[in-house]
This record gives C-alpha cells, sequence and structure tokens, in this order.
C-alpha cells in the first residue's frame, strides 16, 4: 500500500491535488502559484502575497478577515515564498479543523476553500487598484525582511554565495526581490502584475486530510474558476552551467566569526536518475552529524563552529555552510575540498552508505508525517515536470550502490568559494 494516496485532476487553470488521509485531525489547504524568476518582477511577486492576505473585498479589514478565521475554529492562513530551482513560488496556506471531529456539522472545508478563493480572487480593490494604505505598509515590513538577512550573517553569507555562483543567471535574486525596487511599485503596478499572474502562473491546489477526493475536487471546481488561464505546464529543469575556474571571493565586514561557505555544480537535478544518488553523496559528505565534514573539520580538527552541505534538488547545487577563524581559512577549506575527493576516490565505507540511506529515509517518513511535507514531496514533481511517487523515492535511495554515489561525486565540481571575515586591522 501506497504511504500517499494523491489524485488529481485539472479544472479551469488549476491542477486540484486531493490526498485523502486519517491521519490529521484538521484539514491543510495550500495553493501554489509558481513563475519563472526574473529581475522585472521578483519583487512585485515577493511583495503580493502580503499585500492579498491582509484583506478581501468581503472582509475590508485585516481585522475583519482574522475574526472571520477564529469563526471557522480558529482557521490559520500563512502565505510564503520561495525558490525551487528558477522558479518563484507564492504559497497560501490554510489550516482547518476536519468538522467530522465536531459536533457541528458546520462545512468547514467548504467555507475555507471559499474563503481562500476569496483572497486570491476577490482581493480588496480600491478604483482598480489595491489598497494604497495596504500596499504602503506592507512595503515597509518588505524592506525589513530584506534587510533581516543582511544582518544575519550566516544567511547573509549564503545569500552573496548564491549571487556571485550565479551572477548571470536567475537564480542568484533573492525570494524576496531587491530592496531598491521596493519604492517604484504602486498600487497600480501591483494589481496590474496581480492579474497576469492570475492568467499566466502554473497553478496548484492541495487539500490534505480526512476528506473524499470528489469532495475536495468539487468544492476546488466550485471556488477556483479562474478565468482566461493560459495552460502552463512544467518548465524542464535546467542544469547549472559547467563550473570554470573556480571563483574565491573573500569580504570584509565587522564579524567575529568568519563564515566559509562553498559551492559546487553538482550537474544533477531531481528529475535525474542519479538525483538518488546524489542525495546519499550529500548525506555522506556533510549533510549529517555523522558526515565526513562535521567529523573532520569539527570533531577531529576543531575548526568550525558548524560545517554541513546540503543540495538544491532543481538547480543542481550543492552548498558547504562553515563557521571558522580566519586564521583557520586555508586549513578548513584544504580538508573540506578533501573530503570531496575522498568520496569521488571511492573512499566510502558500508557503514556511511547504510547509515545515510537509513537516516535519509527516517528523514523522508518524518516529513510525511505533517500535511505540509507531505505537500512538500509531492510538490517537487509539479516543479521538475516529473512523477515520482513518495515510495518510488523511498525505495530509489535504499537501493543506492557505493559505485553510484562516486560517479555521483565525479560529475560534481567546485566553482564557488565565499569567505566572510573580520575587518579588524
Amino acid at each position: 500500500m501506497s504511504l500517499i494516496n494523491e489524485n488529481t485532476v485539472e479544472h479551469n487553470g488549476v491542477k486540484i491535488h486531493s490526498i485523502s488521509t486519517e491521519k490529521f485531525k484538521t484539514n491543510t489547504i495550500v495553493l501554489r502559484l509558481s513563475a519563472p524568476l526574473n529581475k522585472e518582477d521578483v519583487t512585485l511577486r515577493a511583495l503580493l502575497p502580503h499585500v492579498l492576505q491582509r484583506a478581501a473585498a468581503d472582509f475590508p479589514s485585516t481585522t475583519e478577515l482574522r475574526r472571520y478565521l477564529d469563526e471557522l475554529y480558529g482557521a490559520t492562513l500563512h502565505v510564503d515564498l520561495s525558490k525551487k530551482g528558477e522558479k518563484h513560488i507564492i504559497t497560501f496556506r490554510m489550516e482547518i479543523a476536519n468538522e467530522h471531529y465536531l459536533k457541528d456539522s458546520e462545512p468547514l472545508l467548504e467555507k475555507g476553500m471559499q474563503l481562500l478563493s476569496q483572497i486570491l480572487l476577490k482581493p480588496l480593490v480600491e478604483n482598480g487598484r489595491f489598497s494604497e494604505t495596504i500596499v504602503n505598509q506592507e512595503k515597509r515590513t518588505l524592506k525589513q525582511r530584506i534587510q533581516a538577512v543582511y544582518d544575519d550573517k550566516m544567511r547573509y553569507s549564503n545569500l552573496r554565495l548564491v549571487q556571485e555562483m550565479f551572477k548571470n543567471e536567475p537564480y542568484a535574486l533573492h525570494v524576496n526581490g531587491e530592496v531598491d525596487a521596493i519604492d517604484q511599485i504602486t498600487p497600480q503596478s501591483l494589481y496590474e502584475y496581480y492579474s497576469r499572474i492570475l492568467k499566466e502562473d502554473k497553478i496548484d491546489l492541495y487539500i490534505v486530510g480526512d476528506v473524499k477526493d470528489e469532495e475536495a475536487a468539487e468544492y476546488a471546481k466550485k471556488y477556483f474558476f479562474i478565468h482566461d488561464h493560459m495552460s502552463s505546464k512544467s518548465m524542464a529543469e535546467k542544469k547549472t552551467v559547467s563550473a570554470g575556474e573556480v571563483n574565491e571571493v573573500i569580504e570584509k565586514q565587522d564579524v567575529k566569526q568568519g563564515k566559509l561557505n562553498m559551492g559546487f555544480r553538482t550537474n544533477i537535478v531531481y528529475s535525474d536518475s542519479d538525483y538518488y544518488a546524489l542525495q546519499v553523496l550529500n548525506g555522506i559528505y556533510g549533510g549529517f552529524s555523522h558526515s565526513k565534514l562535521f567529523i573532520n573539520i569539527r570533531e577531529k580538527e576543531s575548526l568550525a563552529y558548524y560545517a554541513a552541505s546540503r543540495v538544491e534538488s532543481h538547480k543542481g547545487v550543492l552548498m558547504v555552510m562553515s563557521g571558522i577563524e580566519e586564521a583557520n581559512y586555508d586549513k578548513a577549506l584544504t580538508i573540506i575540498k578533501k573530503q570531496m575527493e575522498e568520496i569521488k576516490n571511492g573512499n566510502v565505507s558500508d557503514q556511511e552508505l547504510s547509515q545515510t540511506k537509513a537516516v535519509i529515509n527516517n528523514q523522508l517518513l518524518e516529513t510525511i508525517d505533517t500535511s505540509y511535507g507531505m505537500i512538500e514531496v509531492l510538490y517537487h514533481n509539479e516543479i521538475s515536470g516529473t512523477d515520482r511517487t513518495f515510495d518510488e523515492w523511498m525505495n530509489g535511495i535504499s537501493s543506492v550502490t557505493r559505485d553510484e554515489v562516486i560517479d555521483a561525486a565525479k560529475k560534481i565540481e567546485l566553482d564557488t568559494i565565499y569567505f566572510l571575515k573580520g575587518d579588524a586591522q
């Protein structure tokens, strides 16, 4: 029996995904809109969901909207932005009680679907544009959100690595846009952008809970009718360009602890057959506490406060993050490079292989213990244009061999080294 049973149907520009399960006492409704990353729209797109969630035509103030959510047995509504490969994704997430578990037979799922559709399709509009008050408030908040990245040196270092590594690619853009572009946005220009995304974005609606597939589809079709939507398909993932000469960037700021971040081009993305091997490789290299980076840099040499790696599945990039003293830069860099060479040269023990596969599969099982985690796992298929079941993913990880890990490692090329160090004279 499959661990996740997903039913899909397309209707009027929206792909409806229902996952019927008795694991949860609440129903989760997630709406995702994806579009290609580009500099012209990235800041408009970062602002839009925060404006939409503030009010709707039937709930013309944030207070009224939040009061109605409270009436729906404390339903919650959140918005989020993410970047997967070169796609910029807006997420609306609603959690609502399942009426099956309440004495009251109020149709909560339908009311939740209706409210989410109003937020997307019937926003608060004044004279053909968004509310100037709300837009101005959210512009100030967006500036603060962007500034927070610069204040957090761990996040800042990762941002700078991405900016340097992907200078001529859309992936360099930050998910929250560019602070310099915020003041140029007007209630009118934001509304015009909103009208465009309803026609052009790829739209996916997920309903997870103890709900019949037919019921979920019926409500989705009833409330999410999008006029003039152009049929949008998942774009094929683009592998990153091959690394040339390694780019080394050293930046000085008033920091006490140096941040050494490194970017490798993997030449493997989610839709590739060797994606499983890449995941296992990353686990052996730096993904976990038993990984080579953690053991050799932190435990054996005591060179780093933290040392880890992660993979961006849809861009084909592996990033190393570490916090080190400036004096240890050369030694830490040498050891980080050496651990990747060790894997390429076949230095992968049976224990490393089996332990890593077990941890990855445990992580996957933990992920689907939440409704939102289920959606995250399934959404990879929409981004990549593939059709990989959860069971195939688990089995794929379990069947990875040492030779497949070594072959995946041989495709990996170091591209960029970024080091943020203190500016003491």
